[in-house]
C-alpha cells in the first residue's frame, strides 16, 4: 500500500477500501492521408486539439479499443493498430494505453468532437501530458524534433 492515504469503511468487520485505481484509456495517433489527425472536443477551448482517446470497455483488448474509437470519433477506418506506450494521466487518474492507428475513409465528426485538423508530421507539437507525451515519442521515433505547444496543462 505504500503509506497512500486511502478512504475505507470504519464500520466494524466491513473491510472494504476504496482503491481508487487508475482507469484505463486508449489513445490514437491516428494517421490519416500522410498527416496527424488532431481533434477538439466539445467542451474544450478553441486552441485545443489533441489526440483521438476512449475508455477501455469491459473483456476489450486495448488494440480492438483504439480502433474502435478511431472509428466511432472519426468515422473512420482503422488498418492497424502499433502499441506505442502507456502513460500516466494524473490529473484525471487514467492509464494512457497509446497506438498509432493509420486509417482510411472520410472522416465524420461525432457528437463528442466539434473540429479537426491534419498536421504535417514536421508541423505537430505536443503537450506536456500523457497523450502529449505518447505523440511526442512518437514523433521522435520516427526521426522528427516535436516542440510543446503552451497550452498543455488542461487536455489529456
Amino acid at each position: 500500500m505504500n503509506g497512500t492515504p486511502r478512504r475505507a469503511c470504519e464500520a466494524t468487520g466491513c473491510g472494504y477500501v476504496h482503491w481508487d485505481n487508475p482507469t484505463p484509456v486508449v489513445a490514437a495517433i491516428v494517421e490519416y492521408e500522410g498527416r496527424i489527425v488532431l481533434a477538439r472536443n466539445v467542451a474544450w477551448p478553441k486552441e485545443w486539439y489533441a489526440l483521438i482517446t476512449g475508455f477501455l470497455e469491459r473483456d476489450e483488448h486495448p488494440r480492438e479499443a483504439v480502433m474502435r474509437e478511431v472509428k466511432e470519433e472519426l468515422n473512420l477506418d482503422a488498418q492497424d493498430a502499433t502499441f506505442v506506450g502507456h502513460y500516466e494521466f494524473r490529473r484525471m487518474n487514467q492509464l494512457i494505453i497509446a497506438y498509432h492507428v493509420p486509417a482510411t475513409g472520410t472522416i465524420r465528426l461525432n457528437e463528442e468532437l466539434n473540429d479537426y485538423r491534419l498536421d504535417a508530421f514536421e508541423d505537430v507539437r505536443y503537450w506536456e501530458a500523457g497523450t502529449g507525451y505518447a505523440l511526442r515519442d512518437w514523433l521522435q521515433a520516427k526521426g522528427y524534433d516535436p516542440q510543446v505547444v503552451g497550452w498543455a496543462r488542461g487536455a489529456g
